[in-house]
């Protein structure tokens, strides 16, 4: 999750690392209820099954290797950095999910050094695939997660980076593989959905940002984005990993926040906490990840989120401190949310 850019304006944003507290966890501040009859869920026999494809033994496979020494904290423009892109290219060509750049065969959208203002030494690259839509192919449905994180500290350790966003990036590559499986199977979604596997956002967002300012597939076509950061841990507010906090869910799109509790309430039952969802909450965590640069777009977004730990930026992130179950459960639930948006009749209603 972005930090160095809070150091510059501390006078508005708290730092990241503000107290926890023990509190007892909170219902939602947002909707207590679904509205009666708003919300109209695909009744798909299918879902479940490819909901189920993404398994805790597939995530770990993804984390062991994206946390390892090889991949040096993956550190914007640095050799690991580019290591973990590559793996990530080769995991999309073995599952044969396509790239966005269909002329060129390409997955890199390559973003030049100067664009992130002094804060890499070489060039970067966010990882594009993209999956067509079978009916409404201009409409985008974007999955997002970032795969940097901090590299190497001033004594030569590694920051391994498990949970952020190695969790978010494991969480992706096995969304992406279900889709595709119900692609190759005959059950596509109706929509294109692109996984965006972002770099540069430890050191401002930049990823996001030059997408947004770079789009491959226009804006105006972008239906949602779904941003994934940090889902692997359990925070002190909670006492086991049957939760997940939602964020900007309700900021531009109603519709899609009744249509995530519907979707929740009917597949994965996870407590959804809105703790950080409150406009005065001193973390300012919806101006602080990958989404915030389609939200400011225009974009409906939800950021899910498991809060920050005694690890965050820390050395100490490693991949044995993972919940397995908790990630799986909130991969699978973001999995039947962009399932539903990709195929439900008309497109996201965005908010007068």
């Amino acid at each position: 999750m972005r930090f160095l850019f809070f150091i510059a304006v501390l006078s508005l944003f708290f730092s990241c690392k503000a107290k926890q507290t023990q509190q007892i966890v909170e219902k939602s501040t947002i909707s207590n209820k679904i509205p009666k009859d708003s919300i109209i869920l695909l009744d798909d026999k299918v879902i479940n099954y490819y909901a189920s494809l993404i398994t805790k033994e597939d995530l770990k496979k993804h984390l062991i290797k994206l946390t390892s020494p090889e991949f040096e904290g993956r550190r914007t423009g640095d050799n690991g950095q580019k290591l973990a892109a590559k793996y990530i290219v080769d995991y999309y060509k073995q599952e044969d999910i396509p790239p966005a750049f269909e002329k060129t065969g390409n997955y890199l959208q390559n973003i030049p050094k100067d664009f992130m203002q002094g804060r890499a030494n070489n060039d970067s690259e966010n990882v594009l695939a993209f999956i067509y839509g079978t009916e409404k192919p201009e409409e985008i449905v974007v999955i997002s997660a970032h795969y940097d994180h901090l590299g190497k500290g001033k004594k030569g350790e590694y920051y391994p980076g498990a949970d952020d966003d190695g969790s978010g990036t494991a969480a992706l590559l096995e969304i992406a593989q279900s889709f595709q499986t119900a692609v190759i199977e005959g059950e596509g979604p109706k929509r294109s959905i692109l996984f965006l596997n972002l770099t540069g956002e430890e050191e401002g967002l930049f990823g996001s940002k030059y997408y947004a300012s770079h789009p491959v597939f226009p804006l105006k076509n972008t239906v949602v984005d779904l941003n994934i950061d940090m889902v692997g841990r359990i925070d002190k507010r909670h006492k086991n990993g049957n939760y997940v906090y939602l964020i900007g869910a309700d900021k531009i799109s109603k519709e899609l926040l009744y249509l995530s509790e519907a979707v929740n309430q009917k597949y994965t039952q996870l407590n959804l906490d809105y703790k950080y969802n409150d406009e005065k909450d001193p973390n300012r965590f919806y101006y602080r990840s990958d989404h915030y640069n389609f939200a400011k777009n225009g974009i409906p977004i939800i950021f899910y989120f498991n809060g920050t730990h005694q690890d965050y930026h820390k050395p100490t992130d490693t991949e044995d401190k993972i919940n397995y179950d908790a990630l799986q459960r909130r991969a699978q639930l973001i999995f039947h949310t962009a399932w539903q948006i990709a195929n439900k009749k008309e497109r996201l209603k965005i908010d007068d």
